[in-house]
């Protein structure tokens, strides 16, 4: 006989994003609608047609490692480690088994500085450094983060581009329910804010190319938007069953409740226009947390601001919502956090979790002119505070993946709940 299936909730967040460093940091600029994007400046970017980015600023990787392994690790590693730092410092593990704690963190371009350097030093004739592999492997984040904290449960990263660490989410919160770990560190980091990476995504035509007003430049569901603004971070979240985060008195910040996970098989790069398999990935996280689209009182929209996505996402929203699709509040933080890659779905999630549990509702900034194509309630330039009972976060990414991830509030006690 199967074992009963556990809820999961989110107990510890971690957070390093161009919004700041640490939960508060980061929550109180993005309800503030402050933006993180600004001219870049970890490199020469004067000679690009884009020259600005949503780059994690004062981050010193000698605050979270050693001299030695801060040599030794590439950034998505830094920021990695960072955030699960901080996850951990957020909520203790007194109580959770480390022997049996899991840990998935997803990338999209993982170790692409230690690559890009790698290649350059071998075309030049100069010898590659002996840890260029190690480095520049796709689970070098995930193996750090469990290798630090002496975690002995399951240990993987998943790739599936920009919905990497939303799946790492979803796979973690499965894993949990199901009794495959005590509890999992799940989410993701990325570091590819690179001259190549950069260039690669202006040949594609898709980001903003506003470089004269860098927080201005993301505009999701706005009539004038031109695309999105690449950034970097990292995310983490610490899940473990309901029944263990209240015999430790640990604070809940909402429970994952549902995970919806599709590939529309469409275009490598572009979603399908009627956005029927992202309306396929929302429907299947309700249904899996047994909730109706009237339920819903928030989504944080993939929404990075280009001429194809936000479109595609709104007509995926009437097709899941029907008749609710109008009073569903809808917003994109990537406005000002930028579109962090494989980062992105965990920082979302974060989002949703900080949401419930703090009854407001961040904003959809540089929302300037009314788009017909978007018409819905994308919560425009200004925070809302509202009770979120239930929220759902969508990851749509190259590949044709679409991740929607559910999250519930959870009442006080078991009482409330009769």
């Amino acid at each position: 006989m199967s074992a009963p299936r556990r809820r999961v909730v989110v107990t510890g967040i971690g957070l390093v994003t161009p919004l700041g460093i640490g939960l508060e940091n980061y929550w109180k600029q993005l309800i503030s609608g402050v933006s993180g994007v600004r001219e870049i400046t970890s490199f020469d970017a004067s000679f690009n047609r884009v020259r600005i980015g949503a780059e994690v600023q004062d981050f010193d990787p000698s605050q979270w490692l050693e001299y030695k392994d801060v040599r030794r690790f590439d950034r998505v590693g830094h920021l990695a480690v960072a955030a699960s730092e901080l996850t951990l410092a957020d909520q203790h593990l007194d109580g959770l088994d480390r022997e049996d704690l899991a840990v998935i963190i997803g990338c999209a371009l993982a170790g692409v500085n230690t690559a890009t350097t790698g290649i350059a030093d071998r075309l030049a004739g100069r010898n590659v450094s002996p840890l260029f592999i190690p480095m520049a492997m796709a689970n070098f984040a995930a193996s750090t983060v469990a290798f630090r904290h002496k975690f002995g449960g399951p240990c993987y990263a998943p790739l599936s581009a920009c919905s990497s660490s939303a799946d790492a989410v979803g796979q973690g919160y499965r894993m949990v329910r199901d009794g495959y770990a005590s509890a999992c560190l799940v989410g993701g980091a990325e570091a590819a804010m690179n001259p190549t990476v950069l260039a690669g995504f202006t040949s594609m035509r898709a980001l903003s190319k506003r470089n004269d007003d860098p927080a201005g430049a993301c505009r999701p569901f706005s009539g004038d938007r031109d695309g999105f603004v690449l950034g970097e971070g990292a995310g983490m979240l610490l899940l473990e069953p309901l029944e263990s985060a209240r015999a430790r008195d640990a604070h809940i910040y909402a429970e994952v409740c549902g995970y919806g996970q599709v590939v529309d098989t469409h275009h490598v790069t572009a979603p399908r226009e009627d956005g029927a398999c992202a309306a396929k990935a929302m429907s299947k996280a309700m249904q899996e947390a047994g909730v109706e689209p009237s339920e819903v009182d928030y989504i944080n929209a993939h929404g990075t601001g280009t001429q194809l996505s936000d479109p595609a996402e709104t007509k995926a929203i009437h097709l899941a919502f029907g008749e609710h699709a109008g009073s569903v509040a809808v917003s994109s933080t990537k406005a000002m956090t930028g579109h962090m890659l494989g980062a992105t779905g965990a920082v979302e999630a974060a989002t949703c979790a900080l949401a419930i549990d703090r009854g407001q509702i961040p904003p959809t900034i540089n929302h300037t002119v009314p788009d017909p194509e978007c018409d819905i309630d994308c919560v425009p330039n200004t925070a809302r505070t509202q009770e979120v009972r239930i929220a759902l976060s969508n990851s749509i990414a190259f590949g044709g993946h679409n991740v929607t991830l559910a999250f519930r509030k959870v009442s006080e006690s078991p009482e409330d709940e009769e």
